[in-house]
This record gives structure tokens, C-alpha cells and sequence, in this order.
């Protein structure tokens, strides 16, 4: 399982002004976000901010304001990677000594998995035989140490020891995140997103119910493993932002065509996760219907079968459907799988409550050629989809 969960220890430097833009870009880019503070680092950045920004409750301290134990080996479990941004020489000595007075160090010394740190401080201290001396023992401890930048201080001087910025952390995190299923880095896929719209006039479309979630999801998953993803995707309030992204709008199931058809050739990965519009109108008129008629006929014409296109022009590249269905589902799958050449269908009911369009989570049966049944049972799409994601590395 590849979660994407981030737990930031702020501690009480200058450099922690810049923390919120951190929170703002990991969060954009699809990951799960908490924040721990120091005591002291409230006084350089609020906690409301980043409880705002993060989507999560901000905690400072073992025991909180209305006395409650703060659990921090929860804390420790629950992220995949705890980040301590800024690094003050003070959190340093403590973590490379063994000192454990906060809710930040509780939570450091109850880590199982990846720690990162982003030190900051002043070039003097930066340069002083005890950090560097410090910096060595917690990499000895696994910790993976970004370097300082050079740059101007706080102090007002100018030399190493400036806190990496944001957007560097974000790409050293993503990093991290990617080595975590090395078969698929480097994989080229192509995923479809979202519903598709067929115009009746210049104000009223066809359309369904399908918010674009677990394409959006699946495109995340895809990219924490180091591939290069080109996603279409049809009309949906989503976005992701990834160096290794290509987007591309589209509103049409014609529309869809046209662009699968221009980039599917070069693809290894093909997940067609769109609800694509199965009709869409025979005229699509130029001005607004009015409402003059008590009833109006309105002749639909096919759409372009898109899976099916792809299905049938593939070479040696994996491909995977979607199937959404509201009765006999694993016999319609089935139909699907072996009627449009898929190397796996994922089945999802509108029968089982939390799956489907529009919620946060999912529960599927994924299918293969041999008609093997993988059930993954309802929880949130980011985690369906690393699942998917999994599955389809094994074919690799």
C-alpha cells in the first residue's frame, strides 16, 4: 500500500514562515497533510493557518489545552513520512542525543518508517563542528538530510544554511514517495478521468453523475511510482499538479476519441477510467430550446467506443476498463474484459453503499483474463487506487 500521508514537525525557526506554501503544494498535489509544532514555532507560523491549509488539526504539545493525551506513536503510525521542516540546531542536538521533551521528539523517537529533515539555521551555526558532527549521527539513523541552500539569512549575511524552499521539498518528497514500486518507474500511461458532456444546446447537455475521483486518484498513484502520465479527462472541479503530468480538457466523448487516438500508440498503461456518454444528440442546436412545447423528442445518435478502440488497436501494452453497473455486474464485466481485449476490468456497483459516483470511497472486484477475482473492499479511492496500481505492477 503507497498512502501518501505526511506528517510535518515544524520546528522554531524563521524559516518556518514558509511552511503553510508547503502544506498548500503537498496538499495540491494529493497528499494527506498534518503538522506538529514545537513549542516555541507558533511563535513564527499559526497554527490555525496551517490547520486551514492542511485540512487537519495542528498540535503542539503532549497534553492539550482541554487536557487531552495527545497520542503521538498515533502520529508516528499514521504517516508514511515525517518531515521536519525547518530543522533548528536545537531539534537537531536533541534528536541526535536522544532527548525526547515534546510532542515533536515523542513522535520522532516512535518512528518506524522514513524520516526527512530541512535544516535552518544561520551559516555560522550550519558550519559549527557540533552540527555537522549532529547532521552525520541522525543519517547514520536513517534520516535522509536535505542539504541547505546557499542564499541571504535572517541575520542579514549571505552563505549555506538557508532552509531548502518549498518547492524543492515537494519534488524531494515526490522522490521519495516514487521509489516505492520501481517497476513501473519510467512507464508511460494513459488514464481517462471524469464524465463526458454531449451539448444539446449552448446551455443544456447529457451527462452522468461521475466526479472524476478515482481517475484523479489512480493519476496520483501512477505518478508516486515515477511514471509519466497523460491524463484526459472530461468537465470536473479536480486538478493535480505534477512535473510528470500532462493534462489534457476535453467535454466531448468525440472530443476524448481524438485525443486517445493521438497519444495511446506511445502508451505502455492504458486505465480507461472515464464515464463516458454512451449517445449524445443527433442536432445540437445553436440557440437556447425554449420551453414552447409540452413535450420535445430528442434523437441520439452513438458515441465513438473508446475502450474499444484502444482495445483493438493495442500492441503489447496493458490495458484496463471501468465497469459501473447497476445489476449482474461480474457477468457483465466479464462480457466487457473479453469483448474490448482488456488485460483487467474493475468492477464497481451503484448496489454497494460508499462505491461509486461522487463518494470519496470505493469498494471494486477487479477481474483478469483468467477470470481471477480480486475483491478490495470499500475505503477511500487515493487507497483503491494504489491498490489497482499494485496489481498492475505485477504484470510487469
Amino acid at each position: 500500500m503507497r498512502s501518501r500521508r505526511i506528517l510535518i514537525g515544524i520546528s522554531g525557526g524563521i524559516a518556518a514562515y514558509k511552511i503553510p506554501v508547503l502544506v498548500r503544494l503537498l496538499v495540491k498535489s494529493g497528499f494527506e497533510v498534518k503538522c506538529i509544532l514545537t513549542p516555541n514555532a507558533s511563535e513564527f507560523v499559526s497554527p490555525l493557518v496551517l490547520s486551514t491549509l492542511s485540512l487537519n488539526p495542528v498540535e503542539s504539545n503532549l497534553i492539550s489545552d482541554d487536557k487531552r493525551w495527545i497520542n503521538h506513536v498515533e502520529l508516528a503510525e499514521w504517516c508514511d513520512l515525517f518531515l521536519i521542516a525547518p530543522l533548528t540546531a536545537n531539534t537537531l542536538a536533541k534528536m541526535a542525543n536522544g532527548i525526547c521533551d515534546n510532542l515533536l521528539l515523542s513522535t520522532y523517537f516512535s518512528m518506524k518508517g522514513k524520516v526527512m529533515v530541512s535544516p535552518a539555521m544561520d551559516l555560522d551555526m550550519y558550519a559549527h563542528p557540533t552540527v555537522i558532527r549532529n547532521i552525520e549521527l541522525i543519517k547514520n539513523d536513517g534520516v535522509l538530510v536535505l542539504p541547505a541552500e546557499f542564499g541571504e539569512l535572517a541575520s542579514g549575511l549571505l552563505g549555506y544554511g538557508r532552509m531548502m524552499e518549498p518547492e524543492k521539498i515537494l519534488e524531494e518528497v515526490q522522490k521519495e514517495f516514487e521509489k516505492k514500486n520501481l517497476k513501473l518507474k519510467g512507464k508511460k500511461v494513459l488514464i481517462t478521468a471524469g464524465p463526458t458532456y454531449e451539448n444539446i444546446d449552448p446551455v443544456r447537455f447529457i451527462g452522468n453523475h461521475s466526479s472524476g475521483k478515482m481517475g484523479y486518484a489512480l493519476t496520483k498513484s501512477f505518478l508516486s511510482s515515477g511514471c509519466e502520465v497523460i491524463l484526459i479527462s472530461g468537465p470536473t472541479s479536480l486538478s493535480i499538479e505534477h512535473p510528470k503530468l500532462t493534462r489534457i480538457n476535453v467535454i466531448s466523448a468525440e472530443e476524448m476519441m481524438k485525443s486517445v487516438k493521438k497519444y495511446w500508440k506511445k502508451q505502455s498503461i492504458g486505465v480507461f477510467a472515464a464515464a463516458v456518454s454512451d449517445y449524445r444528440p443527433e442536432i445540437t442546436e445553436i440557440q437556447k430550446i425554449k420551453k414552447n412545447k409540452n413535450n420535445r423528442d430528442l434523437k441520439l445518435v452513438k458515441n465513438p467506443d473508446i475502450l474499444e478502440w484502444a482495445g483493438l488497436e493495442k500492441d503489447n501494452q496493458l490495458l484496463v476498463g471501468f465497469a459501473l453497473e447497476t445489476e449482474n455486474g461480474i457477468e457483465h464485466a466479464s462480457a466487457k474484459l473479453k469483448n474490448k481485449n482488456l488485460d483487467y476490468v474493475v468492477l464497481n456497483s451503484t448496489e454497494d453503499t460508499g462505491a461509486g459516483f461522487g463518494h470519496d470511497t470505493n469498494k471494486v472486484t477487479i477481474l483478469d483474463k483468467k477470470m481471477a477475482k480480486i475483491e478490495l473492499s470499500l475505503k477511500s479511492k487515493y487507497e483503491i487506487a494504489d491498490e489497482i496500481v499494485e496489481i498492475i505492477a505485477q504484470s510487469f
